[in-house]
């Protein structure tokens, strides 16, 4: 099984990096990639464990771009996580995180629902690696007795065009492929079936998009041979991966649960050699 996306608790995943590489293991997940939203915080803890446990790791990362108030997210693969240039990037995209939950939480006491802000935060302002997400709140709500679940959570406050839903500002998507190409990975659009823009992937494609996501927990078999296609119609490579949280409220219940065939993954390395 080739899994090339999954996130930690580094932004809104549930697992350490240790316990990800554990269910990975078990799973029998051979090549991994952490993707975590807007963060490499934890590629180095789970390279590590994943060299103890024989599993071949890819650095990863899930950048969210945005266009016409939409949110694009980006997947950076086999990118160095030390450069300079990409960490000042994502200082400046976790810092937008921060004052959009603030306006959320604000948002949400006009409705009589007052959370603590700085409780919520605490663990971005401990480690300002940490990339701070909606799910956070949503937690909150859920541990305040104000919704059910955290899918209720996002019905109901959380998810565009609810009440205290706030519009992300940051990185167009050409700055955020170039900005992955600067730290020397390889760009594919993150599940494009749930963007559902495909007009407007020819134009990321000339910006210098290197792959498509077409493998994902939250594409059917006909979506999914859909986007294998037009990668190929559009000559860039395929990636692939379950979008594992470790949290009910996602629809990836175990990972490694979608895998990106052997041939496509090793059209993306060789990409990454001929980069």
């Amino acid at each position: 099984m080739i899994d090339l996306h999954t996130h930690t608790t580094a932004s809104d995943g549930r697992c350490t990096p240790a316990e990800l590489v554990a269910r990975a293991s078990e799973a029998g997940v051979h090549v991994l990639a952490v993707t975590d939203h807007d963060t490499v915080a934890a590629c180095e803890a789970v390279a590590a464990a994943c060299a103890v446990a024989g599993i071949e790791f890819v650095t990863g990362i899930e950048i969210t771009a945005i266009r016409d108030e939409r949110d694009v997210h980006t997947l950076g693969y086999f990118l160095d996580v030390h450069s300079p240039v990409l960490a000042e990037f994502l200082n400046e995209q976790r810092g937008h995180r921060i004052d959009r939950l603030r306006l959320m939480i604000d948002r949400l006491s006009t409705f009589g629902i007052v959370l603590d802000a700085e409780a919520i935060l605490q663990p971005a302002r401990d480690d300002s690696s940490k990339s701070a997400g909606r799910p956070w709140i949503a937690r909150a709500l859920v541990a305040g007795g104000h919704v059910a679940s955290i899918a209720e959570a996002f019905d109901r406050w959380l998810a565009p065009a609810r009440p205290a839903f706030v519009p992300r500002i940051g990185a167009t998507p050409e700055q955020v492929v170039a900005r992955v190409h600067e730290a020397g990975g390889i760009a594919s659009i993150a599940h494009p079936g749930l963007l559902a823009r495909d007009g407007w992937l020819p134009q990321l494609v000339e910006a210098g998009l290197d792959a498509i996501e077409a493998y994902h927990t939250d594409h059917d078999e006909a979506t999914t041979a859909r986007y294998v296609a037009l990668a190929d119609t559009l000559g860039v490579a395929v990636s692939g991966g379950s979008d594992y949280h470790g949290d009910a409220s996602h629809r990836a219940k175990s990972i490694g649960a979608v895998s990106l065939p052997r041939d496509r993954y090793e059209r993306l390395k060789k990409l990454k050699t001929e980069n």
